[in-house]
């Protein structure tokens, strides 16, 4: 049967319209859209791009994945062992953070500690301080220990730090900086009299060694060579005083520390009476005292007799001199890392008799470290006047508003008699009295002197030898004739 009759005698292979003719639907057989097309290819572009980059963020923040996935990828080329450096694990060799004499030359960096208490009106100056020194800033690190204070230590710190940091000289900024707060309880006053009473030195000292191994135990690194330490009221020091001391390459090192006086005073006064040399009267009263018993020097309770650093000042002197120590004082310490890595601290409490900065010189000299001062090289502290010093100023005020009063009340009264004299009458009246009166006593000189150099005549000498003979005779009725008179001059 051929195709046409089959078509016509049965139905139709595409459905017919009422027309007859041929009704195609428009949404059958018809290509797909392409804007759709190229949406669907882009959506999953973007994610296989992100779950790339998720895949690759997941690899180099977690070392897990990376140790285990890597190696894999690599076809075992790349070992994490060999290779690669993971972020959690640090490798130190402390055997090339020693500190050497030329330490700036070798980029080996310092912690500077600086222990504070009611220190805000200290900080400016301080500041000035770091400013100025000459050791590369990048390589000191700073640690600020705020304990005990009721002032604006800590709000005026952390103003200054910011100011310092943002400075436009891109030579001030220091390296990290640590700020630390942590009270100890310590009870005994910031004034002269308090923090110096021979009473508080025990327990004060020992809070004070506290204070410095918190700080230290919390911001000593393994990259730090050396270990700087300087109270925030030095009045003067020198802006080299890091390589200076560095130079010596000792241990621990410490310089002079001498403080200005007034000139009623002196004029200057050692001042750090904790550097010194141990001597045999000081041991044998070690061995009376108690257990818990603390040494201070500058005390009369405590007579030691030893050779002190501050009293061995030479102002013309070699500043390198050293001078091997037994204690140190606090003002001013330099020591290596090292020291403190190897056990050496600020002991809280009675070590050989000692305790704090003098404890830690001890132990360091135990523990077989150099320990040097030098006499000659000079820092200057602040001078704060105890409570004598303050009554004499008082006293001294009063005395120049005294003296002021007399000296003003002098002026008021030459001033009246210039004015006075100012009347050319009055003036010509005193000048010509002063004249009269110094042409009569010159005319009275010269008279008198007449009469002495005068010779007599030989009229005068007859009438004396006359009178003279008539002296001699017998008296008569009963008297005698009186003696010629020296004639008198009037003056």
């Amino acid at each position: 049967m051929s195709r046409h009759q089959a078509l016509a005698n049965g139905y139709t292979a595409y459905p017919r319209g009422g027309q007859g003719t041929f009704s195609i639907s428009p949404h059958k057989f018809q290509p797909r859209s392409q804007p759709a097309f190229r949406r669907r290819k882009q959506l999953l572009q973007r994610i296989c791009l992100f779950g790339g980059i998720a895949f690759f963020l997941l690899i180099f923040i977690s070392p897990s994945w990376r140790a285990s996935i890597l190696p894999a990828l690599s076809l075992g080329l790349l070992s994490p062992s060999d290779h690669l450096q993971i972020q959690t694990v640090r490798y130190y060799d402390l055997a090339k953070v020693k500190g050497s004499a030329k330490s700036w030359e070798h980029g080996d960096r310092v912690l500077m500690c600086a222990p504070l208490r009611d220190a805000a009106s200290h900080l400016p100056m301080f500041f000035s301080h770091l400013r100025n020194l000459t050791y590369p800033h990048h390589l000191i690190d700073l640690a600020f220990l705020i304990s005990d204070s009721k002032d604006r230590t800590n709000e005026m710190l952390l103003e200054m730090l910011e100011e310092l940091q943002h400075d436009e000289d891109r030579d001030i900024p220091f390296g990290e900086i640590s700020v630390i707060q942590k009270d100890f309880g310590q009870e005994v006053n910031q004034d002269v009299e308090s923090r110096h009473g021979f009473a508080a030195q025990a327990s004060r000292r020992k809070r004070m060694a506290q204070a410095r191994n918190w700080l230290l135990s919390a911001t000593l690194r393994p990259t730090h060579s050396w270990v700087y330490w300087r109270d925030a009221d030095v009045l003067t020091a020198p802006s080299t005083i890091l390589e200076d001391l560095m130079r010596h390459d000792k241990d621990v090192i410490v310089p002079n520390v001498w403080r200005p006086l007034p000139e009623w005073l002196g004029g200057e006064q050692p001042y750090d009476l904790n550097s010194w040399q141990e001597s045999e009267t000081a041991l044998a009263l070690a061995e009376t005292l108690d257990e818990d018993a603390v040494i201070v020097e500058g005390y009369a309770e405590y007579a030691t007799w030893r050779p002190h650093l501050a009293y061995l000042r030479d102002p013309y002197g070699d500043p390198d001199m050293e001078m091997e120590l037994d204690g140190v004082g606090g003002v001013s310490i330099l020591a290596k890392a090292q020291v403190f890595r190897a056990g050496v601290h600020f002991p809280a409490f009675s070590f050989e008799k000692h305790a704090e900065t003098e404890g830690f010189g001890k132990m360091a000299k135990r523990m077989g470290f150099s320990v040097v001062g030098l006499p000659h090289y000079t820092i200057w502290h602040l001078y704060e006047p105890s409570v004598d010093d303050l009554k004499h100023m008082e006293e001294m005020e009063s005395e120049r508003k005294a003296r002021e009063e007399e000296e003003r009340w002098q002026a008021e009264r030459a001033e009246r008699t210039e004015t006075y004299y100012k009347d050319t009458r009055i003036e010509s009246e005193i000048d010509n009295a002063f004249v009269r009166e110094a042409a009569k006593e010159e005319a009275e000189d010269r008279e008198m002197r007449d009469s002495e150099n005068k010779e007599p005549s030989d009229v005068e000498l007859d009438n004396l030898a006359a009178d003279q003979s008539e002296s001699d005779s017998p008296q008569v009725d009963g008297q005698k004739k009186p003696a010629p008179q020296k004639p008198q001059i009037n003056n």
